[in-house]
């Protein structure tokens, strides 16, 4: 009886180690799929697939180790300090649960346990665009190991200004394209400068300097493996009439000659949006620091920190906040403190790392009143001791777009302040109402019946695939086209629908992607 009580409890034991260990299509699989598959799949900027189990298997220590040390997923951004929209990071526990799985010899466990992979879409993430503007030449970038910044001036041929919902950067050579920003340009001033050269385009140095490019107006710009933002519901860019949009390219430094030939893919707002906020930016430089507007230099050998104040001059909504610095950065943090006193964080990044910029979307409005003061601290290191310094041995460093330059720079994506604006939320990850559990493919609107001007739609997916988000009157007649074939990845979201022009009454919430249709009754009361 002894013996058998023994074998019992030993086999408890192992069933239950078993249970608690990790394995590849239970734990990992889901990790991977939402949070590296996105750029580690054939054709994107990852240099190795990660899309099934023998995939993530044969490169199962260095995920232990790129994990482990927060070099990947590459999130720079402090979520300690202040949240974001479509945040990548990985939790402490997600980083142990894979090191525990590589430890444990990397365990396929039950295919059945796996959750299916992402559809993700051959073209575009945001759907069919409005407009496409492409490089008229290819751009030789020349494999000399060195960074080039480079302007394409793309004729935009509108008649009419246009209101913007996103833009959209589809790199013809994944390999090489670092980064983008977007410019509006109505001078032709960008125009004459490529004229100017014999070819496609012209270098970021010199003539067309950085106020004649940075005060013009500038789009949400495109790092890899980041979804652009499709502005919220009700709020929209303009880009005007005859305007050229200017591409400002980064190009990383490479070993070989290589050929790029992108495309940018540009939504309008759909007729049947009511667009009533403008989204406006503001551009923080030198001007502001402290020390003054002639103060940012860093000699060689030396470590320095700048620390910039701007006083909102009106009351604003933040959006979105852009830090930029180049090889010597090595830290940014960024507050605000309001009128009453009181501080409220907007972006730390602890360890800045110039191969991966970001562009970061509050999940609510900022909001910041008129006397508001900003408050923006970067860190230098001009020492030979700094890795990612590009001269050896280090230069005197001053203001310039060129990689061995500097730069101190904060665009704040913006729209001027509305009342009620405290309570606009762009995501359900910090919602005001948590669901304790949104079933895969199950709709939640929120609040419902709506008695404002806005609500919310949150919803959860297994798998991530393109979705279509539309709203209908109880017959079932097309009321409005809120999405249209925009991916979504594994996880939960929320899209804000305003609906101040929709007449009081019951409608039908209708979402549907590749695999599952769903439909949620709305009641709008007044």
């Amino acid at each position: 009886m002894k013996n058998i009580f023994l074998t019992v409890c030993l086999l408890i034991s192992l069933i239950s180690g078993m249970q608690s260990q990790p394995t590849y299509s239970r734990d990992i699989a889901p990790i991977i799929y939402k949070h590296c598959a996105n750029c580690h799949r054939t054709g994107e900027i990852g240099p190795m697939p990660l899309t099934n189990y023998t995939q993530v298997k044969n490169w199962a220590n260095t995920i232990r180790f790129v994990t482990q040390n927060k070099m990947m997923p590459p999130w720079k951004a402090d979520p300690g300090f202040s949240r974001f929209l479509d945040e990548n990071f990985l939790t402490d526990e997600q980083i142990k649960t894979i090191a525990d799985w590589v430890t444990a010899g990397t365990p396929q466990g039950n295919p059945a346990d796996e959750p299916p992979f992402p559809l993700f879409p051959d073209n575009s993430q945001l759907g069919t665009p409005d407009l496409v503007l492409s490089f008229a030449k290819s751009h030789i970038h020349k494999g000399n190991g060195k960074d080039e910044y480079r302007y394409f001036v793309l004729p935009t041929g509108l008649t009419e200004n246009k209101r913007i919902k996103a833009i959209e950067l589809r790199p013809g050579n994944k390999k090489i394209v670092h980064h983008a920003l977007f410019f509006a340009d109505t001078t032709g001033i960008a125009r004459s400068y490529d004229d100017q050269t014999p070819e496609y385009g012209f270098e970021g140095f010199g003539g067309f300097g950085v106020n004649e490019v940075l005060n013009r107006d500038q789009f949400p710009g495109y790092v890899p493996g980041q979804k652009p933002i499709y502005f919220p519901d009700g709020l929209a860019q303009i880009l005007p009439k005859g305007s050229d949009l200017v591409i400002q390219m980064h190009y990383a430094p490479w070993a070989v000659d290589e050929a790029d030939s992108s495309s940018v893919n540009i939504f309008f707002a759909r007729p049947d949006e009511p667009i009533n906020r403008i989204v406006d930016d503001y551009i923080m430089l030198p001007f502001h620091l402290l020390t003054g507007a002639n103060s940012f230099f860093i000699p060689a050998n030396t470590k320095k920190t700048f620390e910039g104040v701007y006083t909102l001059p009106f009351d604003v909504s933040l959006i979105g906040i852009f830090p930029h610095m180049h090889y010597l950065g090595k830290h940014w943090e960024v507050y605000m403190i309001h009128p009453n006193g009181a501080r409220e964080n907007l972006i730390k990044i602890p360890d800045w790392d110039f191969n991966w910029q970001g562009n970061y979307y509050f999940d609510r409005f900022k909001v910041a009143k008129k006397g508001t003061r900003i408050h923006a601290i970067a860190s230098y290191d001009n020492t030979s001791s700094n890795p990612n310094n590009p001269s050896s041995p280090p230069r005197f460093v001053t203001w310039g777009e060129g990689s061995k330059d500097e730069m101190y720079y904060l665009p704040l994506l913006y729209v001027p302040y509305r009342q009620g604006d405290e309570n606009v939320i762009f995501s359900g990850t910090s919602s005001v109402r948590e669901p304790e559990s949104i079933t895969p493919t199950e709709i939640l609107v929120y609040p419902n019946p709506g008695t404002g001007e806005l609500t919310q739609i949150q919803f959860s997916l297994e798998q991530g695939q393109a979705i279509t988000i539309e709203i209908r009157d109880i017959h079932g007649a097309l009321v409005r086209i809120l999405r249209q074939g925009e991916y979504y990845g594994p996880g939960r979201h929320a899209i804000q629908l305003h609906t101040a022009s929709l007449s009081t009454g019951n409608y039908l919430v209708h979402m549907h992607g590749q695999r599952f249709s769903k439909v949620m009754k709305l009641v709008l009361k007044r």
